[in-house]
């Protein structure tokens, strides 16, 4: 009898088990943060990825002493949580920012690249002489600009779409021809529906308290070198690595313990189950978790709480997504007549083309390309070219180069190029974006053992998706330290 006792409380308890389900930058994240915040908590940790690697969208290509990006090139420093990660990882050292010498980039109008104007900040000038001297505008088009000034304030910030707010307060040609391209490069959205509130709240807050942008991006120019310092976006806040992005995805698994990574892992299904979750896996597999982190699109999302939280499911399916896809080409420099002095290029919608913008990746990070050899990475996708996620490689290779050879002056083809699709990986922040976002948190507040993140949410860059999964597996371990928990 002794003994048993003895046996008895020898015993230790079960570590809780978590799962995070999603393998992108917010479920590496999230599985990271619960890993390292839970090492003192008994907490074991799994990650299901239905895919045969992590990473998401996040995939860089190593090939012949070219690095080329398969989705995102870089992130922006001025949003914290990544390189407050990198910083953690071990990983700041191998940063890199973009060349100091080639911080320009152009707008295509008719067959012509043309400079983006000094300083000009997404939708609106902080420089008058600038506009004044740049052919993207028309001459009308720069007085209804210039008279954005004397536009009075609306009487309430409420929401309204992109094209709304930049053609009440700066008229038609700034939506079209600098607007729009600009903001279809961070988004991939349909102006008409997507929500200044939800993407860019600061602009209704100037026009509230400076009653005009650009009196406020004035004001904000004399006191800050980040709108001014060159035309287009503020390159000097992108970072990236020197041997790609995907750096920040092998850091992060490198610090995750052996096997906490379970690929080729599709969840079938969720459902509530002695307090916990009872996950269900293709093949017939099932595992149980004290607590779920939901790292996936919205409308998967939505799909594996249908049953247990349909409310929930319906409004996570109210986000909707848009594809994406990237072209890596490689040419010789001798082929491109183009000087190639900038980051790339933007193409408005109104120009009809089939590419949204393209990198000149090679020219934008140092060491991406052997010498005499041009690294290029065009953009297509959109809301009204969705169908092209459908073509075949040497389809969308063609089309790629219709609109380059034209833009560039290149003459052949390529040596090689890769294509990459990224079917429904863009959330949508449409109007009421925010209100949506509100009812979602207010409904998955009330279970304490279930967490989601994402790019649906608060932000689509890799900062936000970080941000996201931190704040995720925070609310997680809150609920294992609570005194009632497993």
């Amino acid at each position: 009898m002794l003994e048993t006792i003895k046996n008895q409380h020898s015993k230790t308890k079960n570590p809780s088990q978590f799962v995070v389900i999603g393998g992108g930058i917010s479920g590496l994240a999230a599985a990271y943060r619960l890993t390292t915040d839970g090492v003192d908590h008994d907490l074991q940790v799994r990650l299901l990825e239905a895919g045969d690697r992590v990473g998401g969208v996040i995939g860089t290509r190593r090939e012949d002493g070219f690095i080329m990006e398969e989705g995102p090139d870089c992130f922006i420093s001025s949003k914290p949580w990544a390189l407050d990660l990198c910083r953690e990882l071990g990983i700041e050292d191998d940063l890199e920012g973009t060349n100091t010498e080639m911080r320009k980039s152009f707008i295509v109008r008719g067959k012509r690249l043309l400079p983006i104007p000094e300083g000009f900040y997404l939708l609106a000038p902080t420089s008058f002489s600038a506009l004044l001297k740049t052919p993207v505008f028309s001459w009308p088009g720069k007085l209804r600009m210039a008279m954005e000034l004397l536009i009075p304030r609306k009487r309430e910030a409420s929401d309204e779409s992109l094209e709304q707010f930049v053609m009440r307060r700066l008229g038609r040609e700034a939506f079209e021809r600098m607007a729009q391209p600009m903001v279809a490069g961070i988004y991939t959205a349909d102006p008409k529906k997507l929500s200044v509130q939800a993407t860019f709240p600061q602009f209704l807050e100037w026009e509230q308290e400076y009653g005009s942008v650009i009196r406020a991006l004035l004001k904000q120019g004399k006191e800050s070198t980040d709108l001014s310092e060159s035309s287009g976006p503020r390159y000097s806040l992108f970072l990236s690595f020197k041997d790609g992005l995907h750096t920040l995805v092998e850091a992060l698994v490198r610090k995750l313990p052996n096997e906490t990574i379970r690929p080729t892992a599709t969840v079938t299904g969720l459902s509530r189950a002695d307090g916990g979750w009872r996950i269900e896996l293709s093949g017939g597999d099932s595992l149980d978790a004290d607590a779920v982190c939901i790292a996936l699109p919205s409308m998967k999302t939505a799909e594996l709480l249908a049953d247990s939280m349909p409310e929930l499911a319906r409004a996570l399916k109210e986000i909707p997504y848009l594809g994406t896809i990237s072209v890596n080409l490689i040419f010789d420099r001798k082929q491109i007549a183009h000087p190639l002095d900038g980051m790339g290029f933007v193409v408005p919608a109104v120009e009809g083309r089939a590419l949204l913008a393209c990198t000149f990746s090679s020219i934008k990070f140092f060491g991406r390309a052997p010498e005499g050899k041009v690294l290029l990475r065009a953009f297509l996708g959109g809301p009204e070219r969705q169908n092209l996620l459908e073509q075949t490689d040497e389809e969308i290779g063609e089309i790629v180069m219709n609109d380059l050879a034209e833009l560039l002056d290149i003459s052949g083809s390529p040596d090689r190029f890769h294509v990459h699709r990224h079917p429904a990986s863009m959330a949508q922040y449409h109007l009421g974006h925010l209100d949506r976002i509100a009812r979602i948190e207010s409904l998955i507040g009330e279970v304490p053992n279930l967490a989601i993140a994402g790019n649906a949410y608060h932000g689509v860059g890799i900062p936000d998706c970080i941000h996201s999964a931190q704040k995720a597996s925070a609310k997680l371990l809150q609920f294992h330290q609570r005194p009632d928990s497993p």
